[in-house]
């Protein structure tokens, strides 16, 4: 009889290869590192060959696993298309979208419960980050959208907006500017702080902090004025000339290479809501 190698234990070692590591191919198929350590040791029995030569925690593949790499890649291609063709219109894996805090809270629950309409059976994997920790795990093959901030004129933006000032008036009039801001590393944060250098204006942190519910609390309790767009606020942007102009900012939409149906349709849903603010 001939030996069946079951597609999850494929799409594991395949991972593993093209992450280069065993904890990054871990995330990329869901399991745990001892759970993926248990699939390769499994795929190894069945082939009663061993796929990779072992040095503490680096693996290099074996000529075995090299010539299986080449067979594997092509099964899991021919078993995603037909899948795919059997169920055009049905949702056939995970989702997985990555957005900053300030679209999280604005978009994702009216943006994903449309989707979930129209894909009553989708599994989605969403992750809320900064921008550039995003853009790593969608290169990483960790993420396949990603909705995120850049400078006014990349090359991936959806929509552009403008940078404002939000907070109480008598924060930014006084001699020394209070600011709020986000953790570095934030692109607010670093506009706020260059318009007020290249104006001269002294200024002063009164509050940092990695969260943006905590920020607009204390932007709202007076504790300082920050540099957002208007997701931020329900309110209207400071226009005095206490505080110097500010650049636009792009909103973007970065993507997986190839995406399934249902993912490419939920990449489309994200365009067209983010185009629309």
């Amino acid at each position: 009889m001939p030996v069946n190698l079951p597609t999850n234990l494929l799409r594991s070692f395949v991972a593993i290869v093209d992450t280069g590591s065993m904890l990054s191919a871990a995330d990329k198929v869901f399991v745990t590192q001892s759970a993926l350590s248990l699939q390769i040791k499994r795929l190894e029995e069945l082939l009663q060959l061993p796929l990779f030569n072992r040095d503490g925690r680096r693996l290099s593949l074996t000529a075995s696993g090299d010539l299986m790499l080449g067979y594997a890649r092509r099964v899991l291609q021919l078993h995603d298309e037909a899948v795919n063709a059997v169920t055009v219109g049905h949702f056939a894996g995970p989702a997985r979208i990555g957005m900053v805090q300030d679209f999280a809270e604005t978009l994702l629950s009216g943006l994903l419960a449309q989707f979930a309409q129209l894909h009553p059976d989708a599994h989605i994997y969403s992750r809320v980050a900064g921008t550039a920790e995003l853009i790593d795990l969608l290169d990483r093959g960790q993420l396949d959208i990603v909705l995120g901030f850049a400078g006014g004129h990349d090359a991936h933006a959806v929509t552009r907006a403008p940078m404002g000032w939000y907070g109480k008036s008598d924060t930014a009039s006084a001699g020394e500017v209070r600011l709020a801001v986000l953790e570095a590393p934030c692109r607010f944060r670093d506009a706020a702080i260059r318009a007020l250098d290249d104006a001269g204006r002294p200024y002063r942190i009164t509050v940092e902090t990695p969260n943006l519910t905590t920020l607009r609390a204390a932007v709202e309790a007076g504790l300082g004025v920050t540099c957002r767009t208007r997701l931020f606020s329900a309110e209207e942007p400071l226009v005095t000339p206490d505080l110097p102009g500010l650049p636009d900012v792009s909103c973007i939409l970065r993507t997986a290479p190839t995406l399934d149906g249902p993912t490419g349709h939920l990449a489309n849903l994200v365009r067209d809501t983010v185009g629309a603010l």
